[in-house]
């Protein structure tokens, strides 16, 4: 799959038709996508273009679903094998630390052989490793296979957000997004209740997998089947390719048969520029600490519901599962609300600023709205959380984290990428990477941490630090444009000169 897509970069008349190229003017010969050429991923049917994005959200649902199914089946895996929760925590911990070393292998892959090659082989591989979980004989097999699962099944977070922007122009890309970003935080708090009735079931645990296995196997022969590529260089070398053979002309050439960069040498850029920017860029810092803090919060419920609502109300696993759902609702909530609200409001900025782009600090605002939000909802998780307090409070309390969650993470992903439009997938690989970590390190200090300090004041710390992270969308609103001005990485932009609650026009 991969050969096919960069085979003609190999072969004795594309480097005939790339040697002609430099040394004559062969500009006519390049093959470009007409306005409204339909081969075009971009003039594609919205009802094609509205499917492939469907499948891409699908595929990032899996993969965090995947990440957080073993929650509900820990004390089995702690019977079969005997070892304590702090090593059962690591069936998710390493899973989603796989994130932090896929991105950096199936970025560069994406940009040089396509989209469809890596993810049909990604998935195929995540899919042996979901097997290889649930014959595990043993503690070391199944944390390795777990890693290399969640290192793999990281493409389905990685290019299906690239193959999404393949398909969608910047107006219509945002509602194209807001729907796709729903789907990673649906995944984590759906599978907690699908694993926990298979616990109370008397089912083996292995079945926890055998269903991962499943749906990895079913989205891969959806990739195969249904999804086309969708990377423009990839398809334009293609047209070339045709043009060639059906004419006898050699001449004719895309812009990728004219890039020269190894795999090699595209890894090395792809995994030095993050961390160079991360190095040298203080305004990314804050915002990659305050989302990966939202990340991990996400991954730490996983050892805290348990504790609140198994140990304190006396739950089953399979209606333990059930209170995570609110989280869910919520974030369906905080994606139709950016729909009725932000996106038509961005909508018109567009239209207020034009010619020029609408300043980045524009999408802060929803994150000053959501953080007070998110810092409430632990104060109220925590201090609902008493045994004699009807469940209810403690589990509507994820509804409320679940509709902060997704603002701030819309707003700040959106600024990311406003502000460092041409280096916006470095930025967002190194936020991706560091937040990873952040949501595998915090389950394993999450036990202990409300074990110790019980759930109130638990959940109470999570909230100051949330109130202590607040202030970043405030303060890069005001300050944000003379760091951009003074970035190499970010892009110049108009300056805010007024609060964008009265909609005026920057300057």
């Amino acid at each position: 799959m991969l050969s096919d897509s960069s085979s003609d970069d190999t072969t004795l008349l594309g480097r005939q038709s790339i040697r002609k190229a430099e040394k004559e003017d062969l500009s006519q010969f390049e093959v470009r996508f007409a306005p409204e050429d339909p081969d075009s991923p971009l003039n594609w049917s919205r009802a094609k273009r509205w499917y492939i994005t469907s499948v891409a959200g699908l595929l990032a649902f899996n993969v965090t679903f995947a990440s957080s199914i073993p929650a509900g089946v820990v004390p089995q895996m702690m019977t079969q094998f005997g070892f304590g929760r702090e090593v059962a925590t690591l069936t998710i911990a390493l899973f989603v630390a796989g994130y932090s070393v896929g991105p950096l292998l199936w970025g560069p892959l994406s940009e040089q052989f396509g989209r469809k090659g890596p993810l049909v082989l990604t998935f195929i591989a995540y899919t042996g490793f979901s097997v290889g979980c649930a014959l595990s004989p043993n503690t070391a097999s199944i944390l390795i296979f777990r890693f290399l699962s969640g290192t793999f099944a990281a493409s389905g977070l990685v290019i299906t957000g690239a193959l999404t922007s393949d398909i969608w122009d910047a107006k219509t890309r945002g509602k194209a997004f807001s729907v796709y970003t729903l789907t990673p935080f649906a995944g984590p708090s759906v599978a907690p209740t699908i694993s926990g009735f298979i616990a109370v079931s008397g089912t083996s645990w292995r079945w926890v997998y055998w269903v991962t296995t499943i749906f990895a196997g079913a989205c891969a022969v959806l990739i195969i089947i249904t999804i086309p590529e969708t990377y423009s260089p990839i398809l334009l070398a293609r047209k070339a390719k045709k043009l060639r053979k059906n004419t006898g002309d050699d001449r004719y050439w895309a812009p990728l048969n004219k890039k020269s960069t190894s795999l090699k040498l595209s890894v090395q850029k792809v995994v030095g520029t993050p961390f160079a920017l991360l190095y040298r860029e203080p305004m990314l810092v804050a915002l990659t600490f305050y989302m990966s803090f939202v990340y991990g919060v996400i991954y730490l419920l996983f050892e805290a519901y348990p504790i609140v609502f198994t140990i304190g109300h006396h739950m089953n696993a399979g209606i333990t599962g059930l209170m995570y759902l609110p989280i869910f609702v919520g974030c369906s909530l905080g994606v139709i609300g950016y729909l009725l609200l932000w996106n038509p409001r961005y909508e018109r900025l567009m239209q207020q600023h034009a010619p020029n782009p609408v300043p980045p600090e524009y999408r802060l605002e929803q994150a000053m709205w959501a953080g007070p939000l998110f810092a409430v909802s632990f104060f109220w998780f925590g201090w609902t959380s008493y045994p004699h307090v009807s469940f209810w409070a403690p589990m509507l309390a994820g509804g409320l984290l679940g509709f902060s969650i997704v603002w701030i993470f819309l707003a700040l992903y959106s600024y990311i990428i406003d502000s460092y439009l041409f280096f916006a997938a470095s930025a967002l690989a190194a936020n991706t990477v560091v937040r990873s970590f952040f949501g595998a390190g915090f389950p394993l200090f999450a036990a202990q941490m409300y074990d110790t300090l019980d759930p109130r004041w638990a959940s109470s710390l999570l909230g100051f630090l949330a109130l202590v992270m607040m202030p970043i969308p405030l303060v890069l609103f005001k300050f944000g444009p003379a760091l951009r001005e003074r970035s190499r990485y970010a892009l110049e932009r108009p300056a805010v000169t007024t609060n964008p609650t009265t909609g005026a026009k920057a300057v």
